[in-house]
């Protein structure tokens, strides 16, 4: 009898083929070997399906399993529910796991068994593989509660190791909650188990224009506004109301409690973070489609002068450090229109900073 995987990781890829090859052999080359690999083709019309059957032909750890299209919730829910190891591990099929990731995060939570959910610190990098930044979570359940409830999620979910039972008990994805359900999965987590975060690097995260997130930003700006709404319910041992249909709507959202200004707000604020994401790794046609959205936005209304303003001071920060200096001014010039306050802020700082960094040197 073969004898059950202490983890089971589980992938799902659609027309994955630029990046799958890298990210299916950073799991198969772990340090930590007592793994199976369930990988969901969902529909992939790319050379996804042949890279995948050569990698189940050479490493039996390899299970693939095609669908017709269905969507990321519906795969990972299967493969999930095909799981036979203590553990669950997350990986996306464009990210890059460190060669110790399983093992630190085994070892971790054999050691502490009231943590359900553990992630970790991880880098960011682009499409050629180069380094972006560095995140480093708060790694206690008590700090990663509080920034959970102001909207923060301090959790890649591609980096997660969860306790298969946990993952159970919480009742999986929730399809109505598109793109944000990692978000509306961690809160429940949360409701019956403690979460932590290693400091220690353990997933490359890749930061790329084709990436799932850059274009449903309004999907999963009201999906993640719901999730957090029907927590804060949970909390105060609230009924859920029923959703009103396939994906969480604006409607459904300000029946919670959310106004549309918040929601707009919101929005607002999460292409402003990708606007400054992808100036970092260089996609510059993503961050011109950001720039006309963001505009697109103030047509019911006037978005805010400073969200303008932050979005140019971020991709002044990029061209500046570029040595580009025209588009460089040009994107200041057009921060101090938005915002002559925010900008002065920013000016301010960055006077001072240089004033105590040449004090340093003499």
């Amino acid at each position: 009898m073969v004898p059950k995987p202490a983890v089971s990781v589980v992938m799902s890829v659609f027309n994955g083929e630029r990046f799958l090859a890298e990210a299916i052999e950073s799991i198969l080359n772990q340090t930590f070997r007592g793994f199976e690999f369930i990988i969901v083709n969902d529909g992939s019309t790319d050379r996804t399906a042949s890279i995948l059957e050569r990698y189940e032909k050479s490493d039996s750890r390899v299970r693939v399993y095609a669908q017709e299209n269905k969507g990321l919730i519906a795969s990972l829910n299967l493969g999930c529910g095909l799981a036979q190891g203590k553990f669950l591990a997350r990986m996306d099929a464009d990210d890059v796991s460190m060669p110790d990731r399983l093992e630190r995060q085994v070892r971790f939570l054999e050691h502490h068994d009231k943590v359900g959910l553990l992630g970790g610190a991880v880098e960011g990098i682009d499409d050629r593989g180069r380094w972006l930044f560095l995140v480093r979570p708060p790694l206690e359940d008590n700090t990663i509660r509080t920034a959970l409830r102001f909207y923060s999620f301090p959790i890649f979910h591609s980096a997660v190791l969860m306790r298969k039972q946990t993952f159970d008990e919480a009742g999986g994805y929730r399809a109505q909650f598109l793109h944000a359900e990692d978000y509306d999965l961690c809160l429940r987590i949360l409701e019956h188990a403690k979460v932590a975060n290693l400091p220690d690097v353990v997933l490359r995260k890749r930061t790329h224009s084709e990436g799932v997130s850059v274009h449903n930003l309004r999907q999963q700006s009201l999906s993640a506004l719901a999730a957090h709404a029907l927590s804060s319910l949970r909390e105060r041992q609230c009924a859920e109301p029923p959703c009103d249909g396939p994906v969480i709507s604006a409607d459904f959202v300000e029946k919670l409690g959310v106004s549309r200004a918040s929601q707009r707000r919101a929005l607002t604020s999460a292409y402003v973070s990708w606007i400054g994401a992808m100036l970092q790794a260089s996609q510059h046609d993503a961050v011109q489609q950001l720039f006309e959205e963001l505009t697109n936005l103030s047509r019911p209304g006037p978005i805010p002068g400073s969200a303008v303003a932050t979005a140019m001071l971020s991709a002044c920060r990029i061209h500046f450090r570029a040595r580009r200096p025209v588009p460089a001014l040009a994107a200041l010039g057009r921060a101090v229109w938005a915002s002559p306050v925010v900008a002065a802020r920013f000016l301010k700082w960055k006077l001072i900073s240089l004033f105590h960094s040449r004090r340093l040197f003499r």
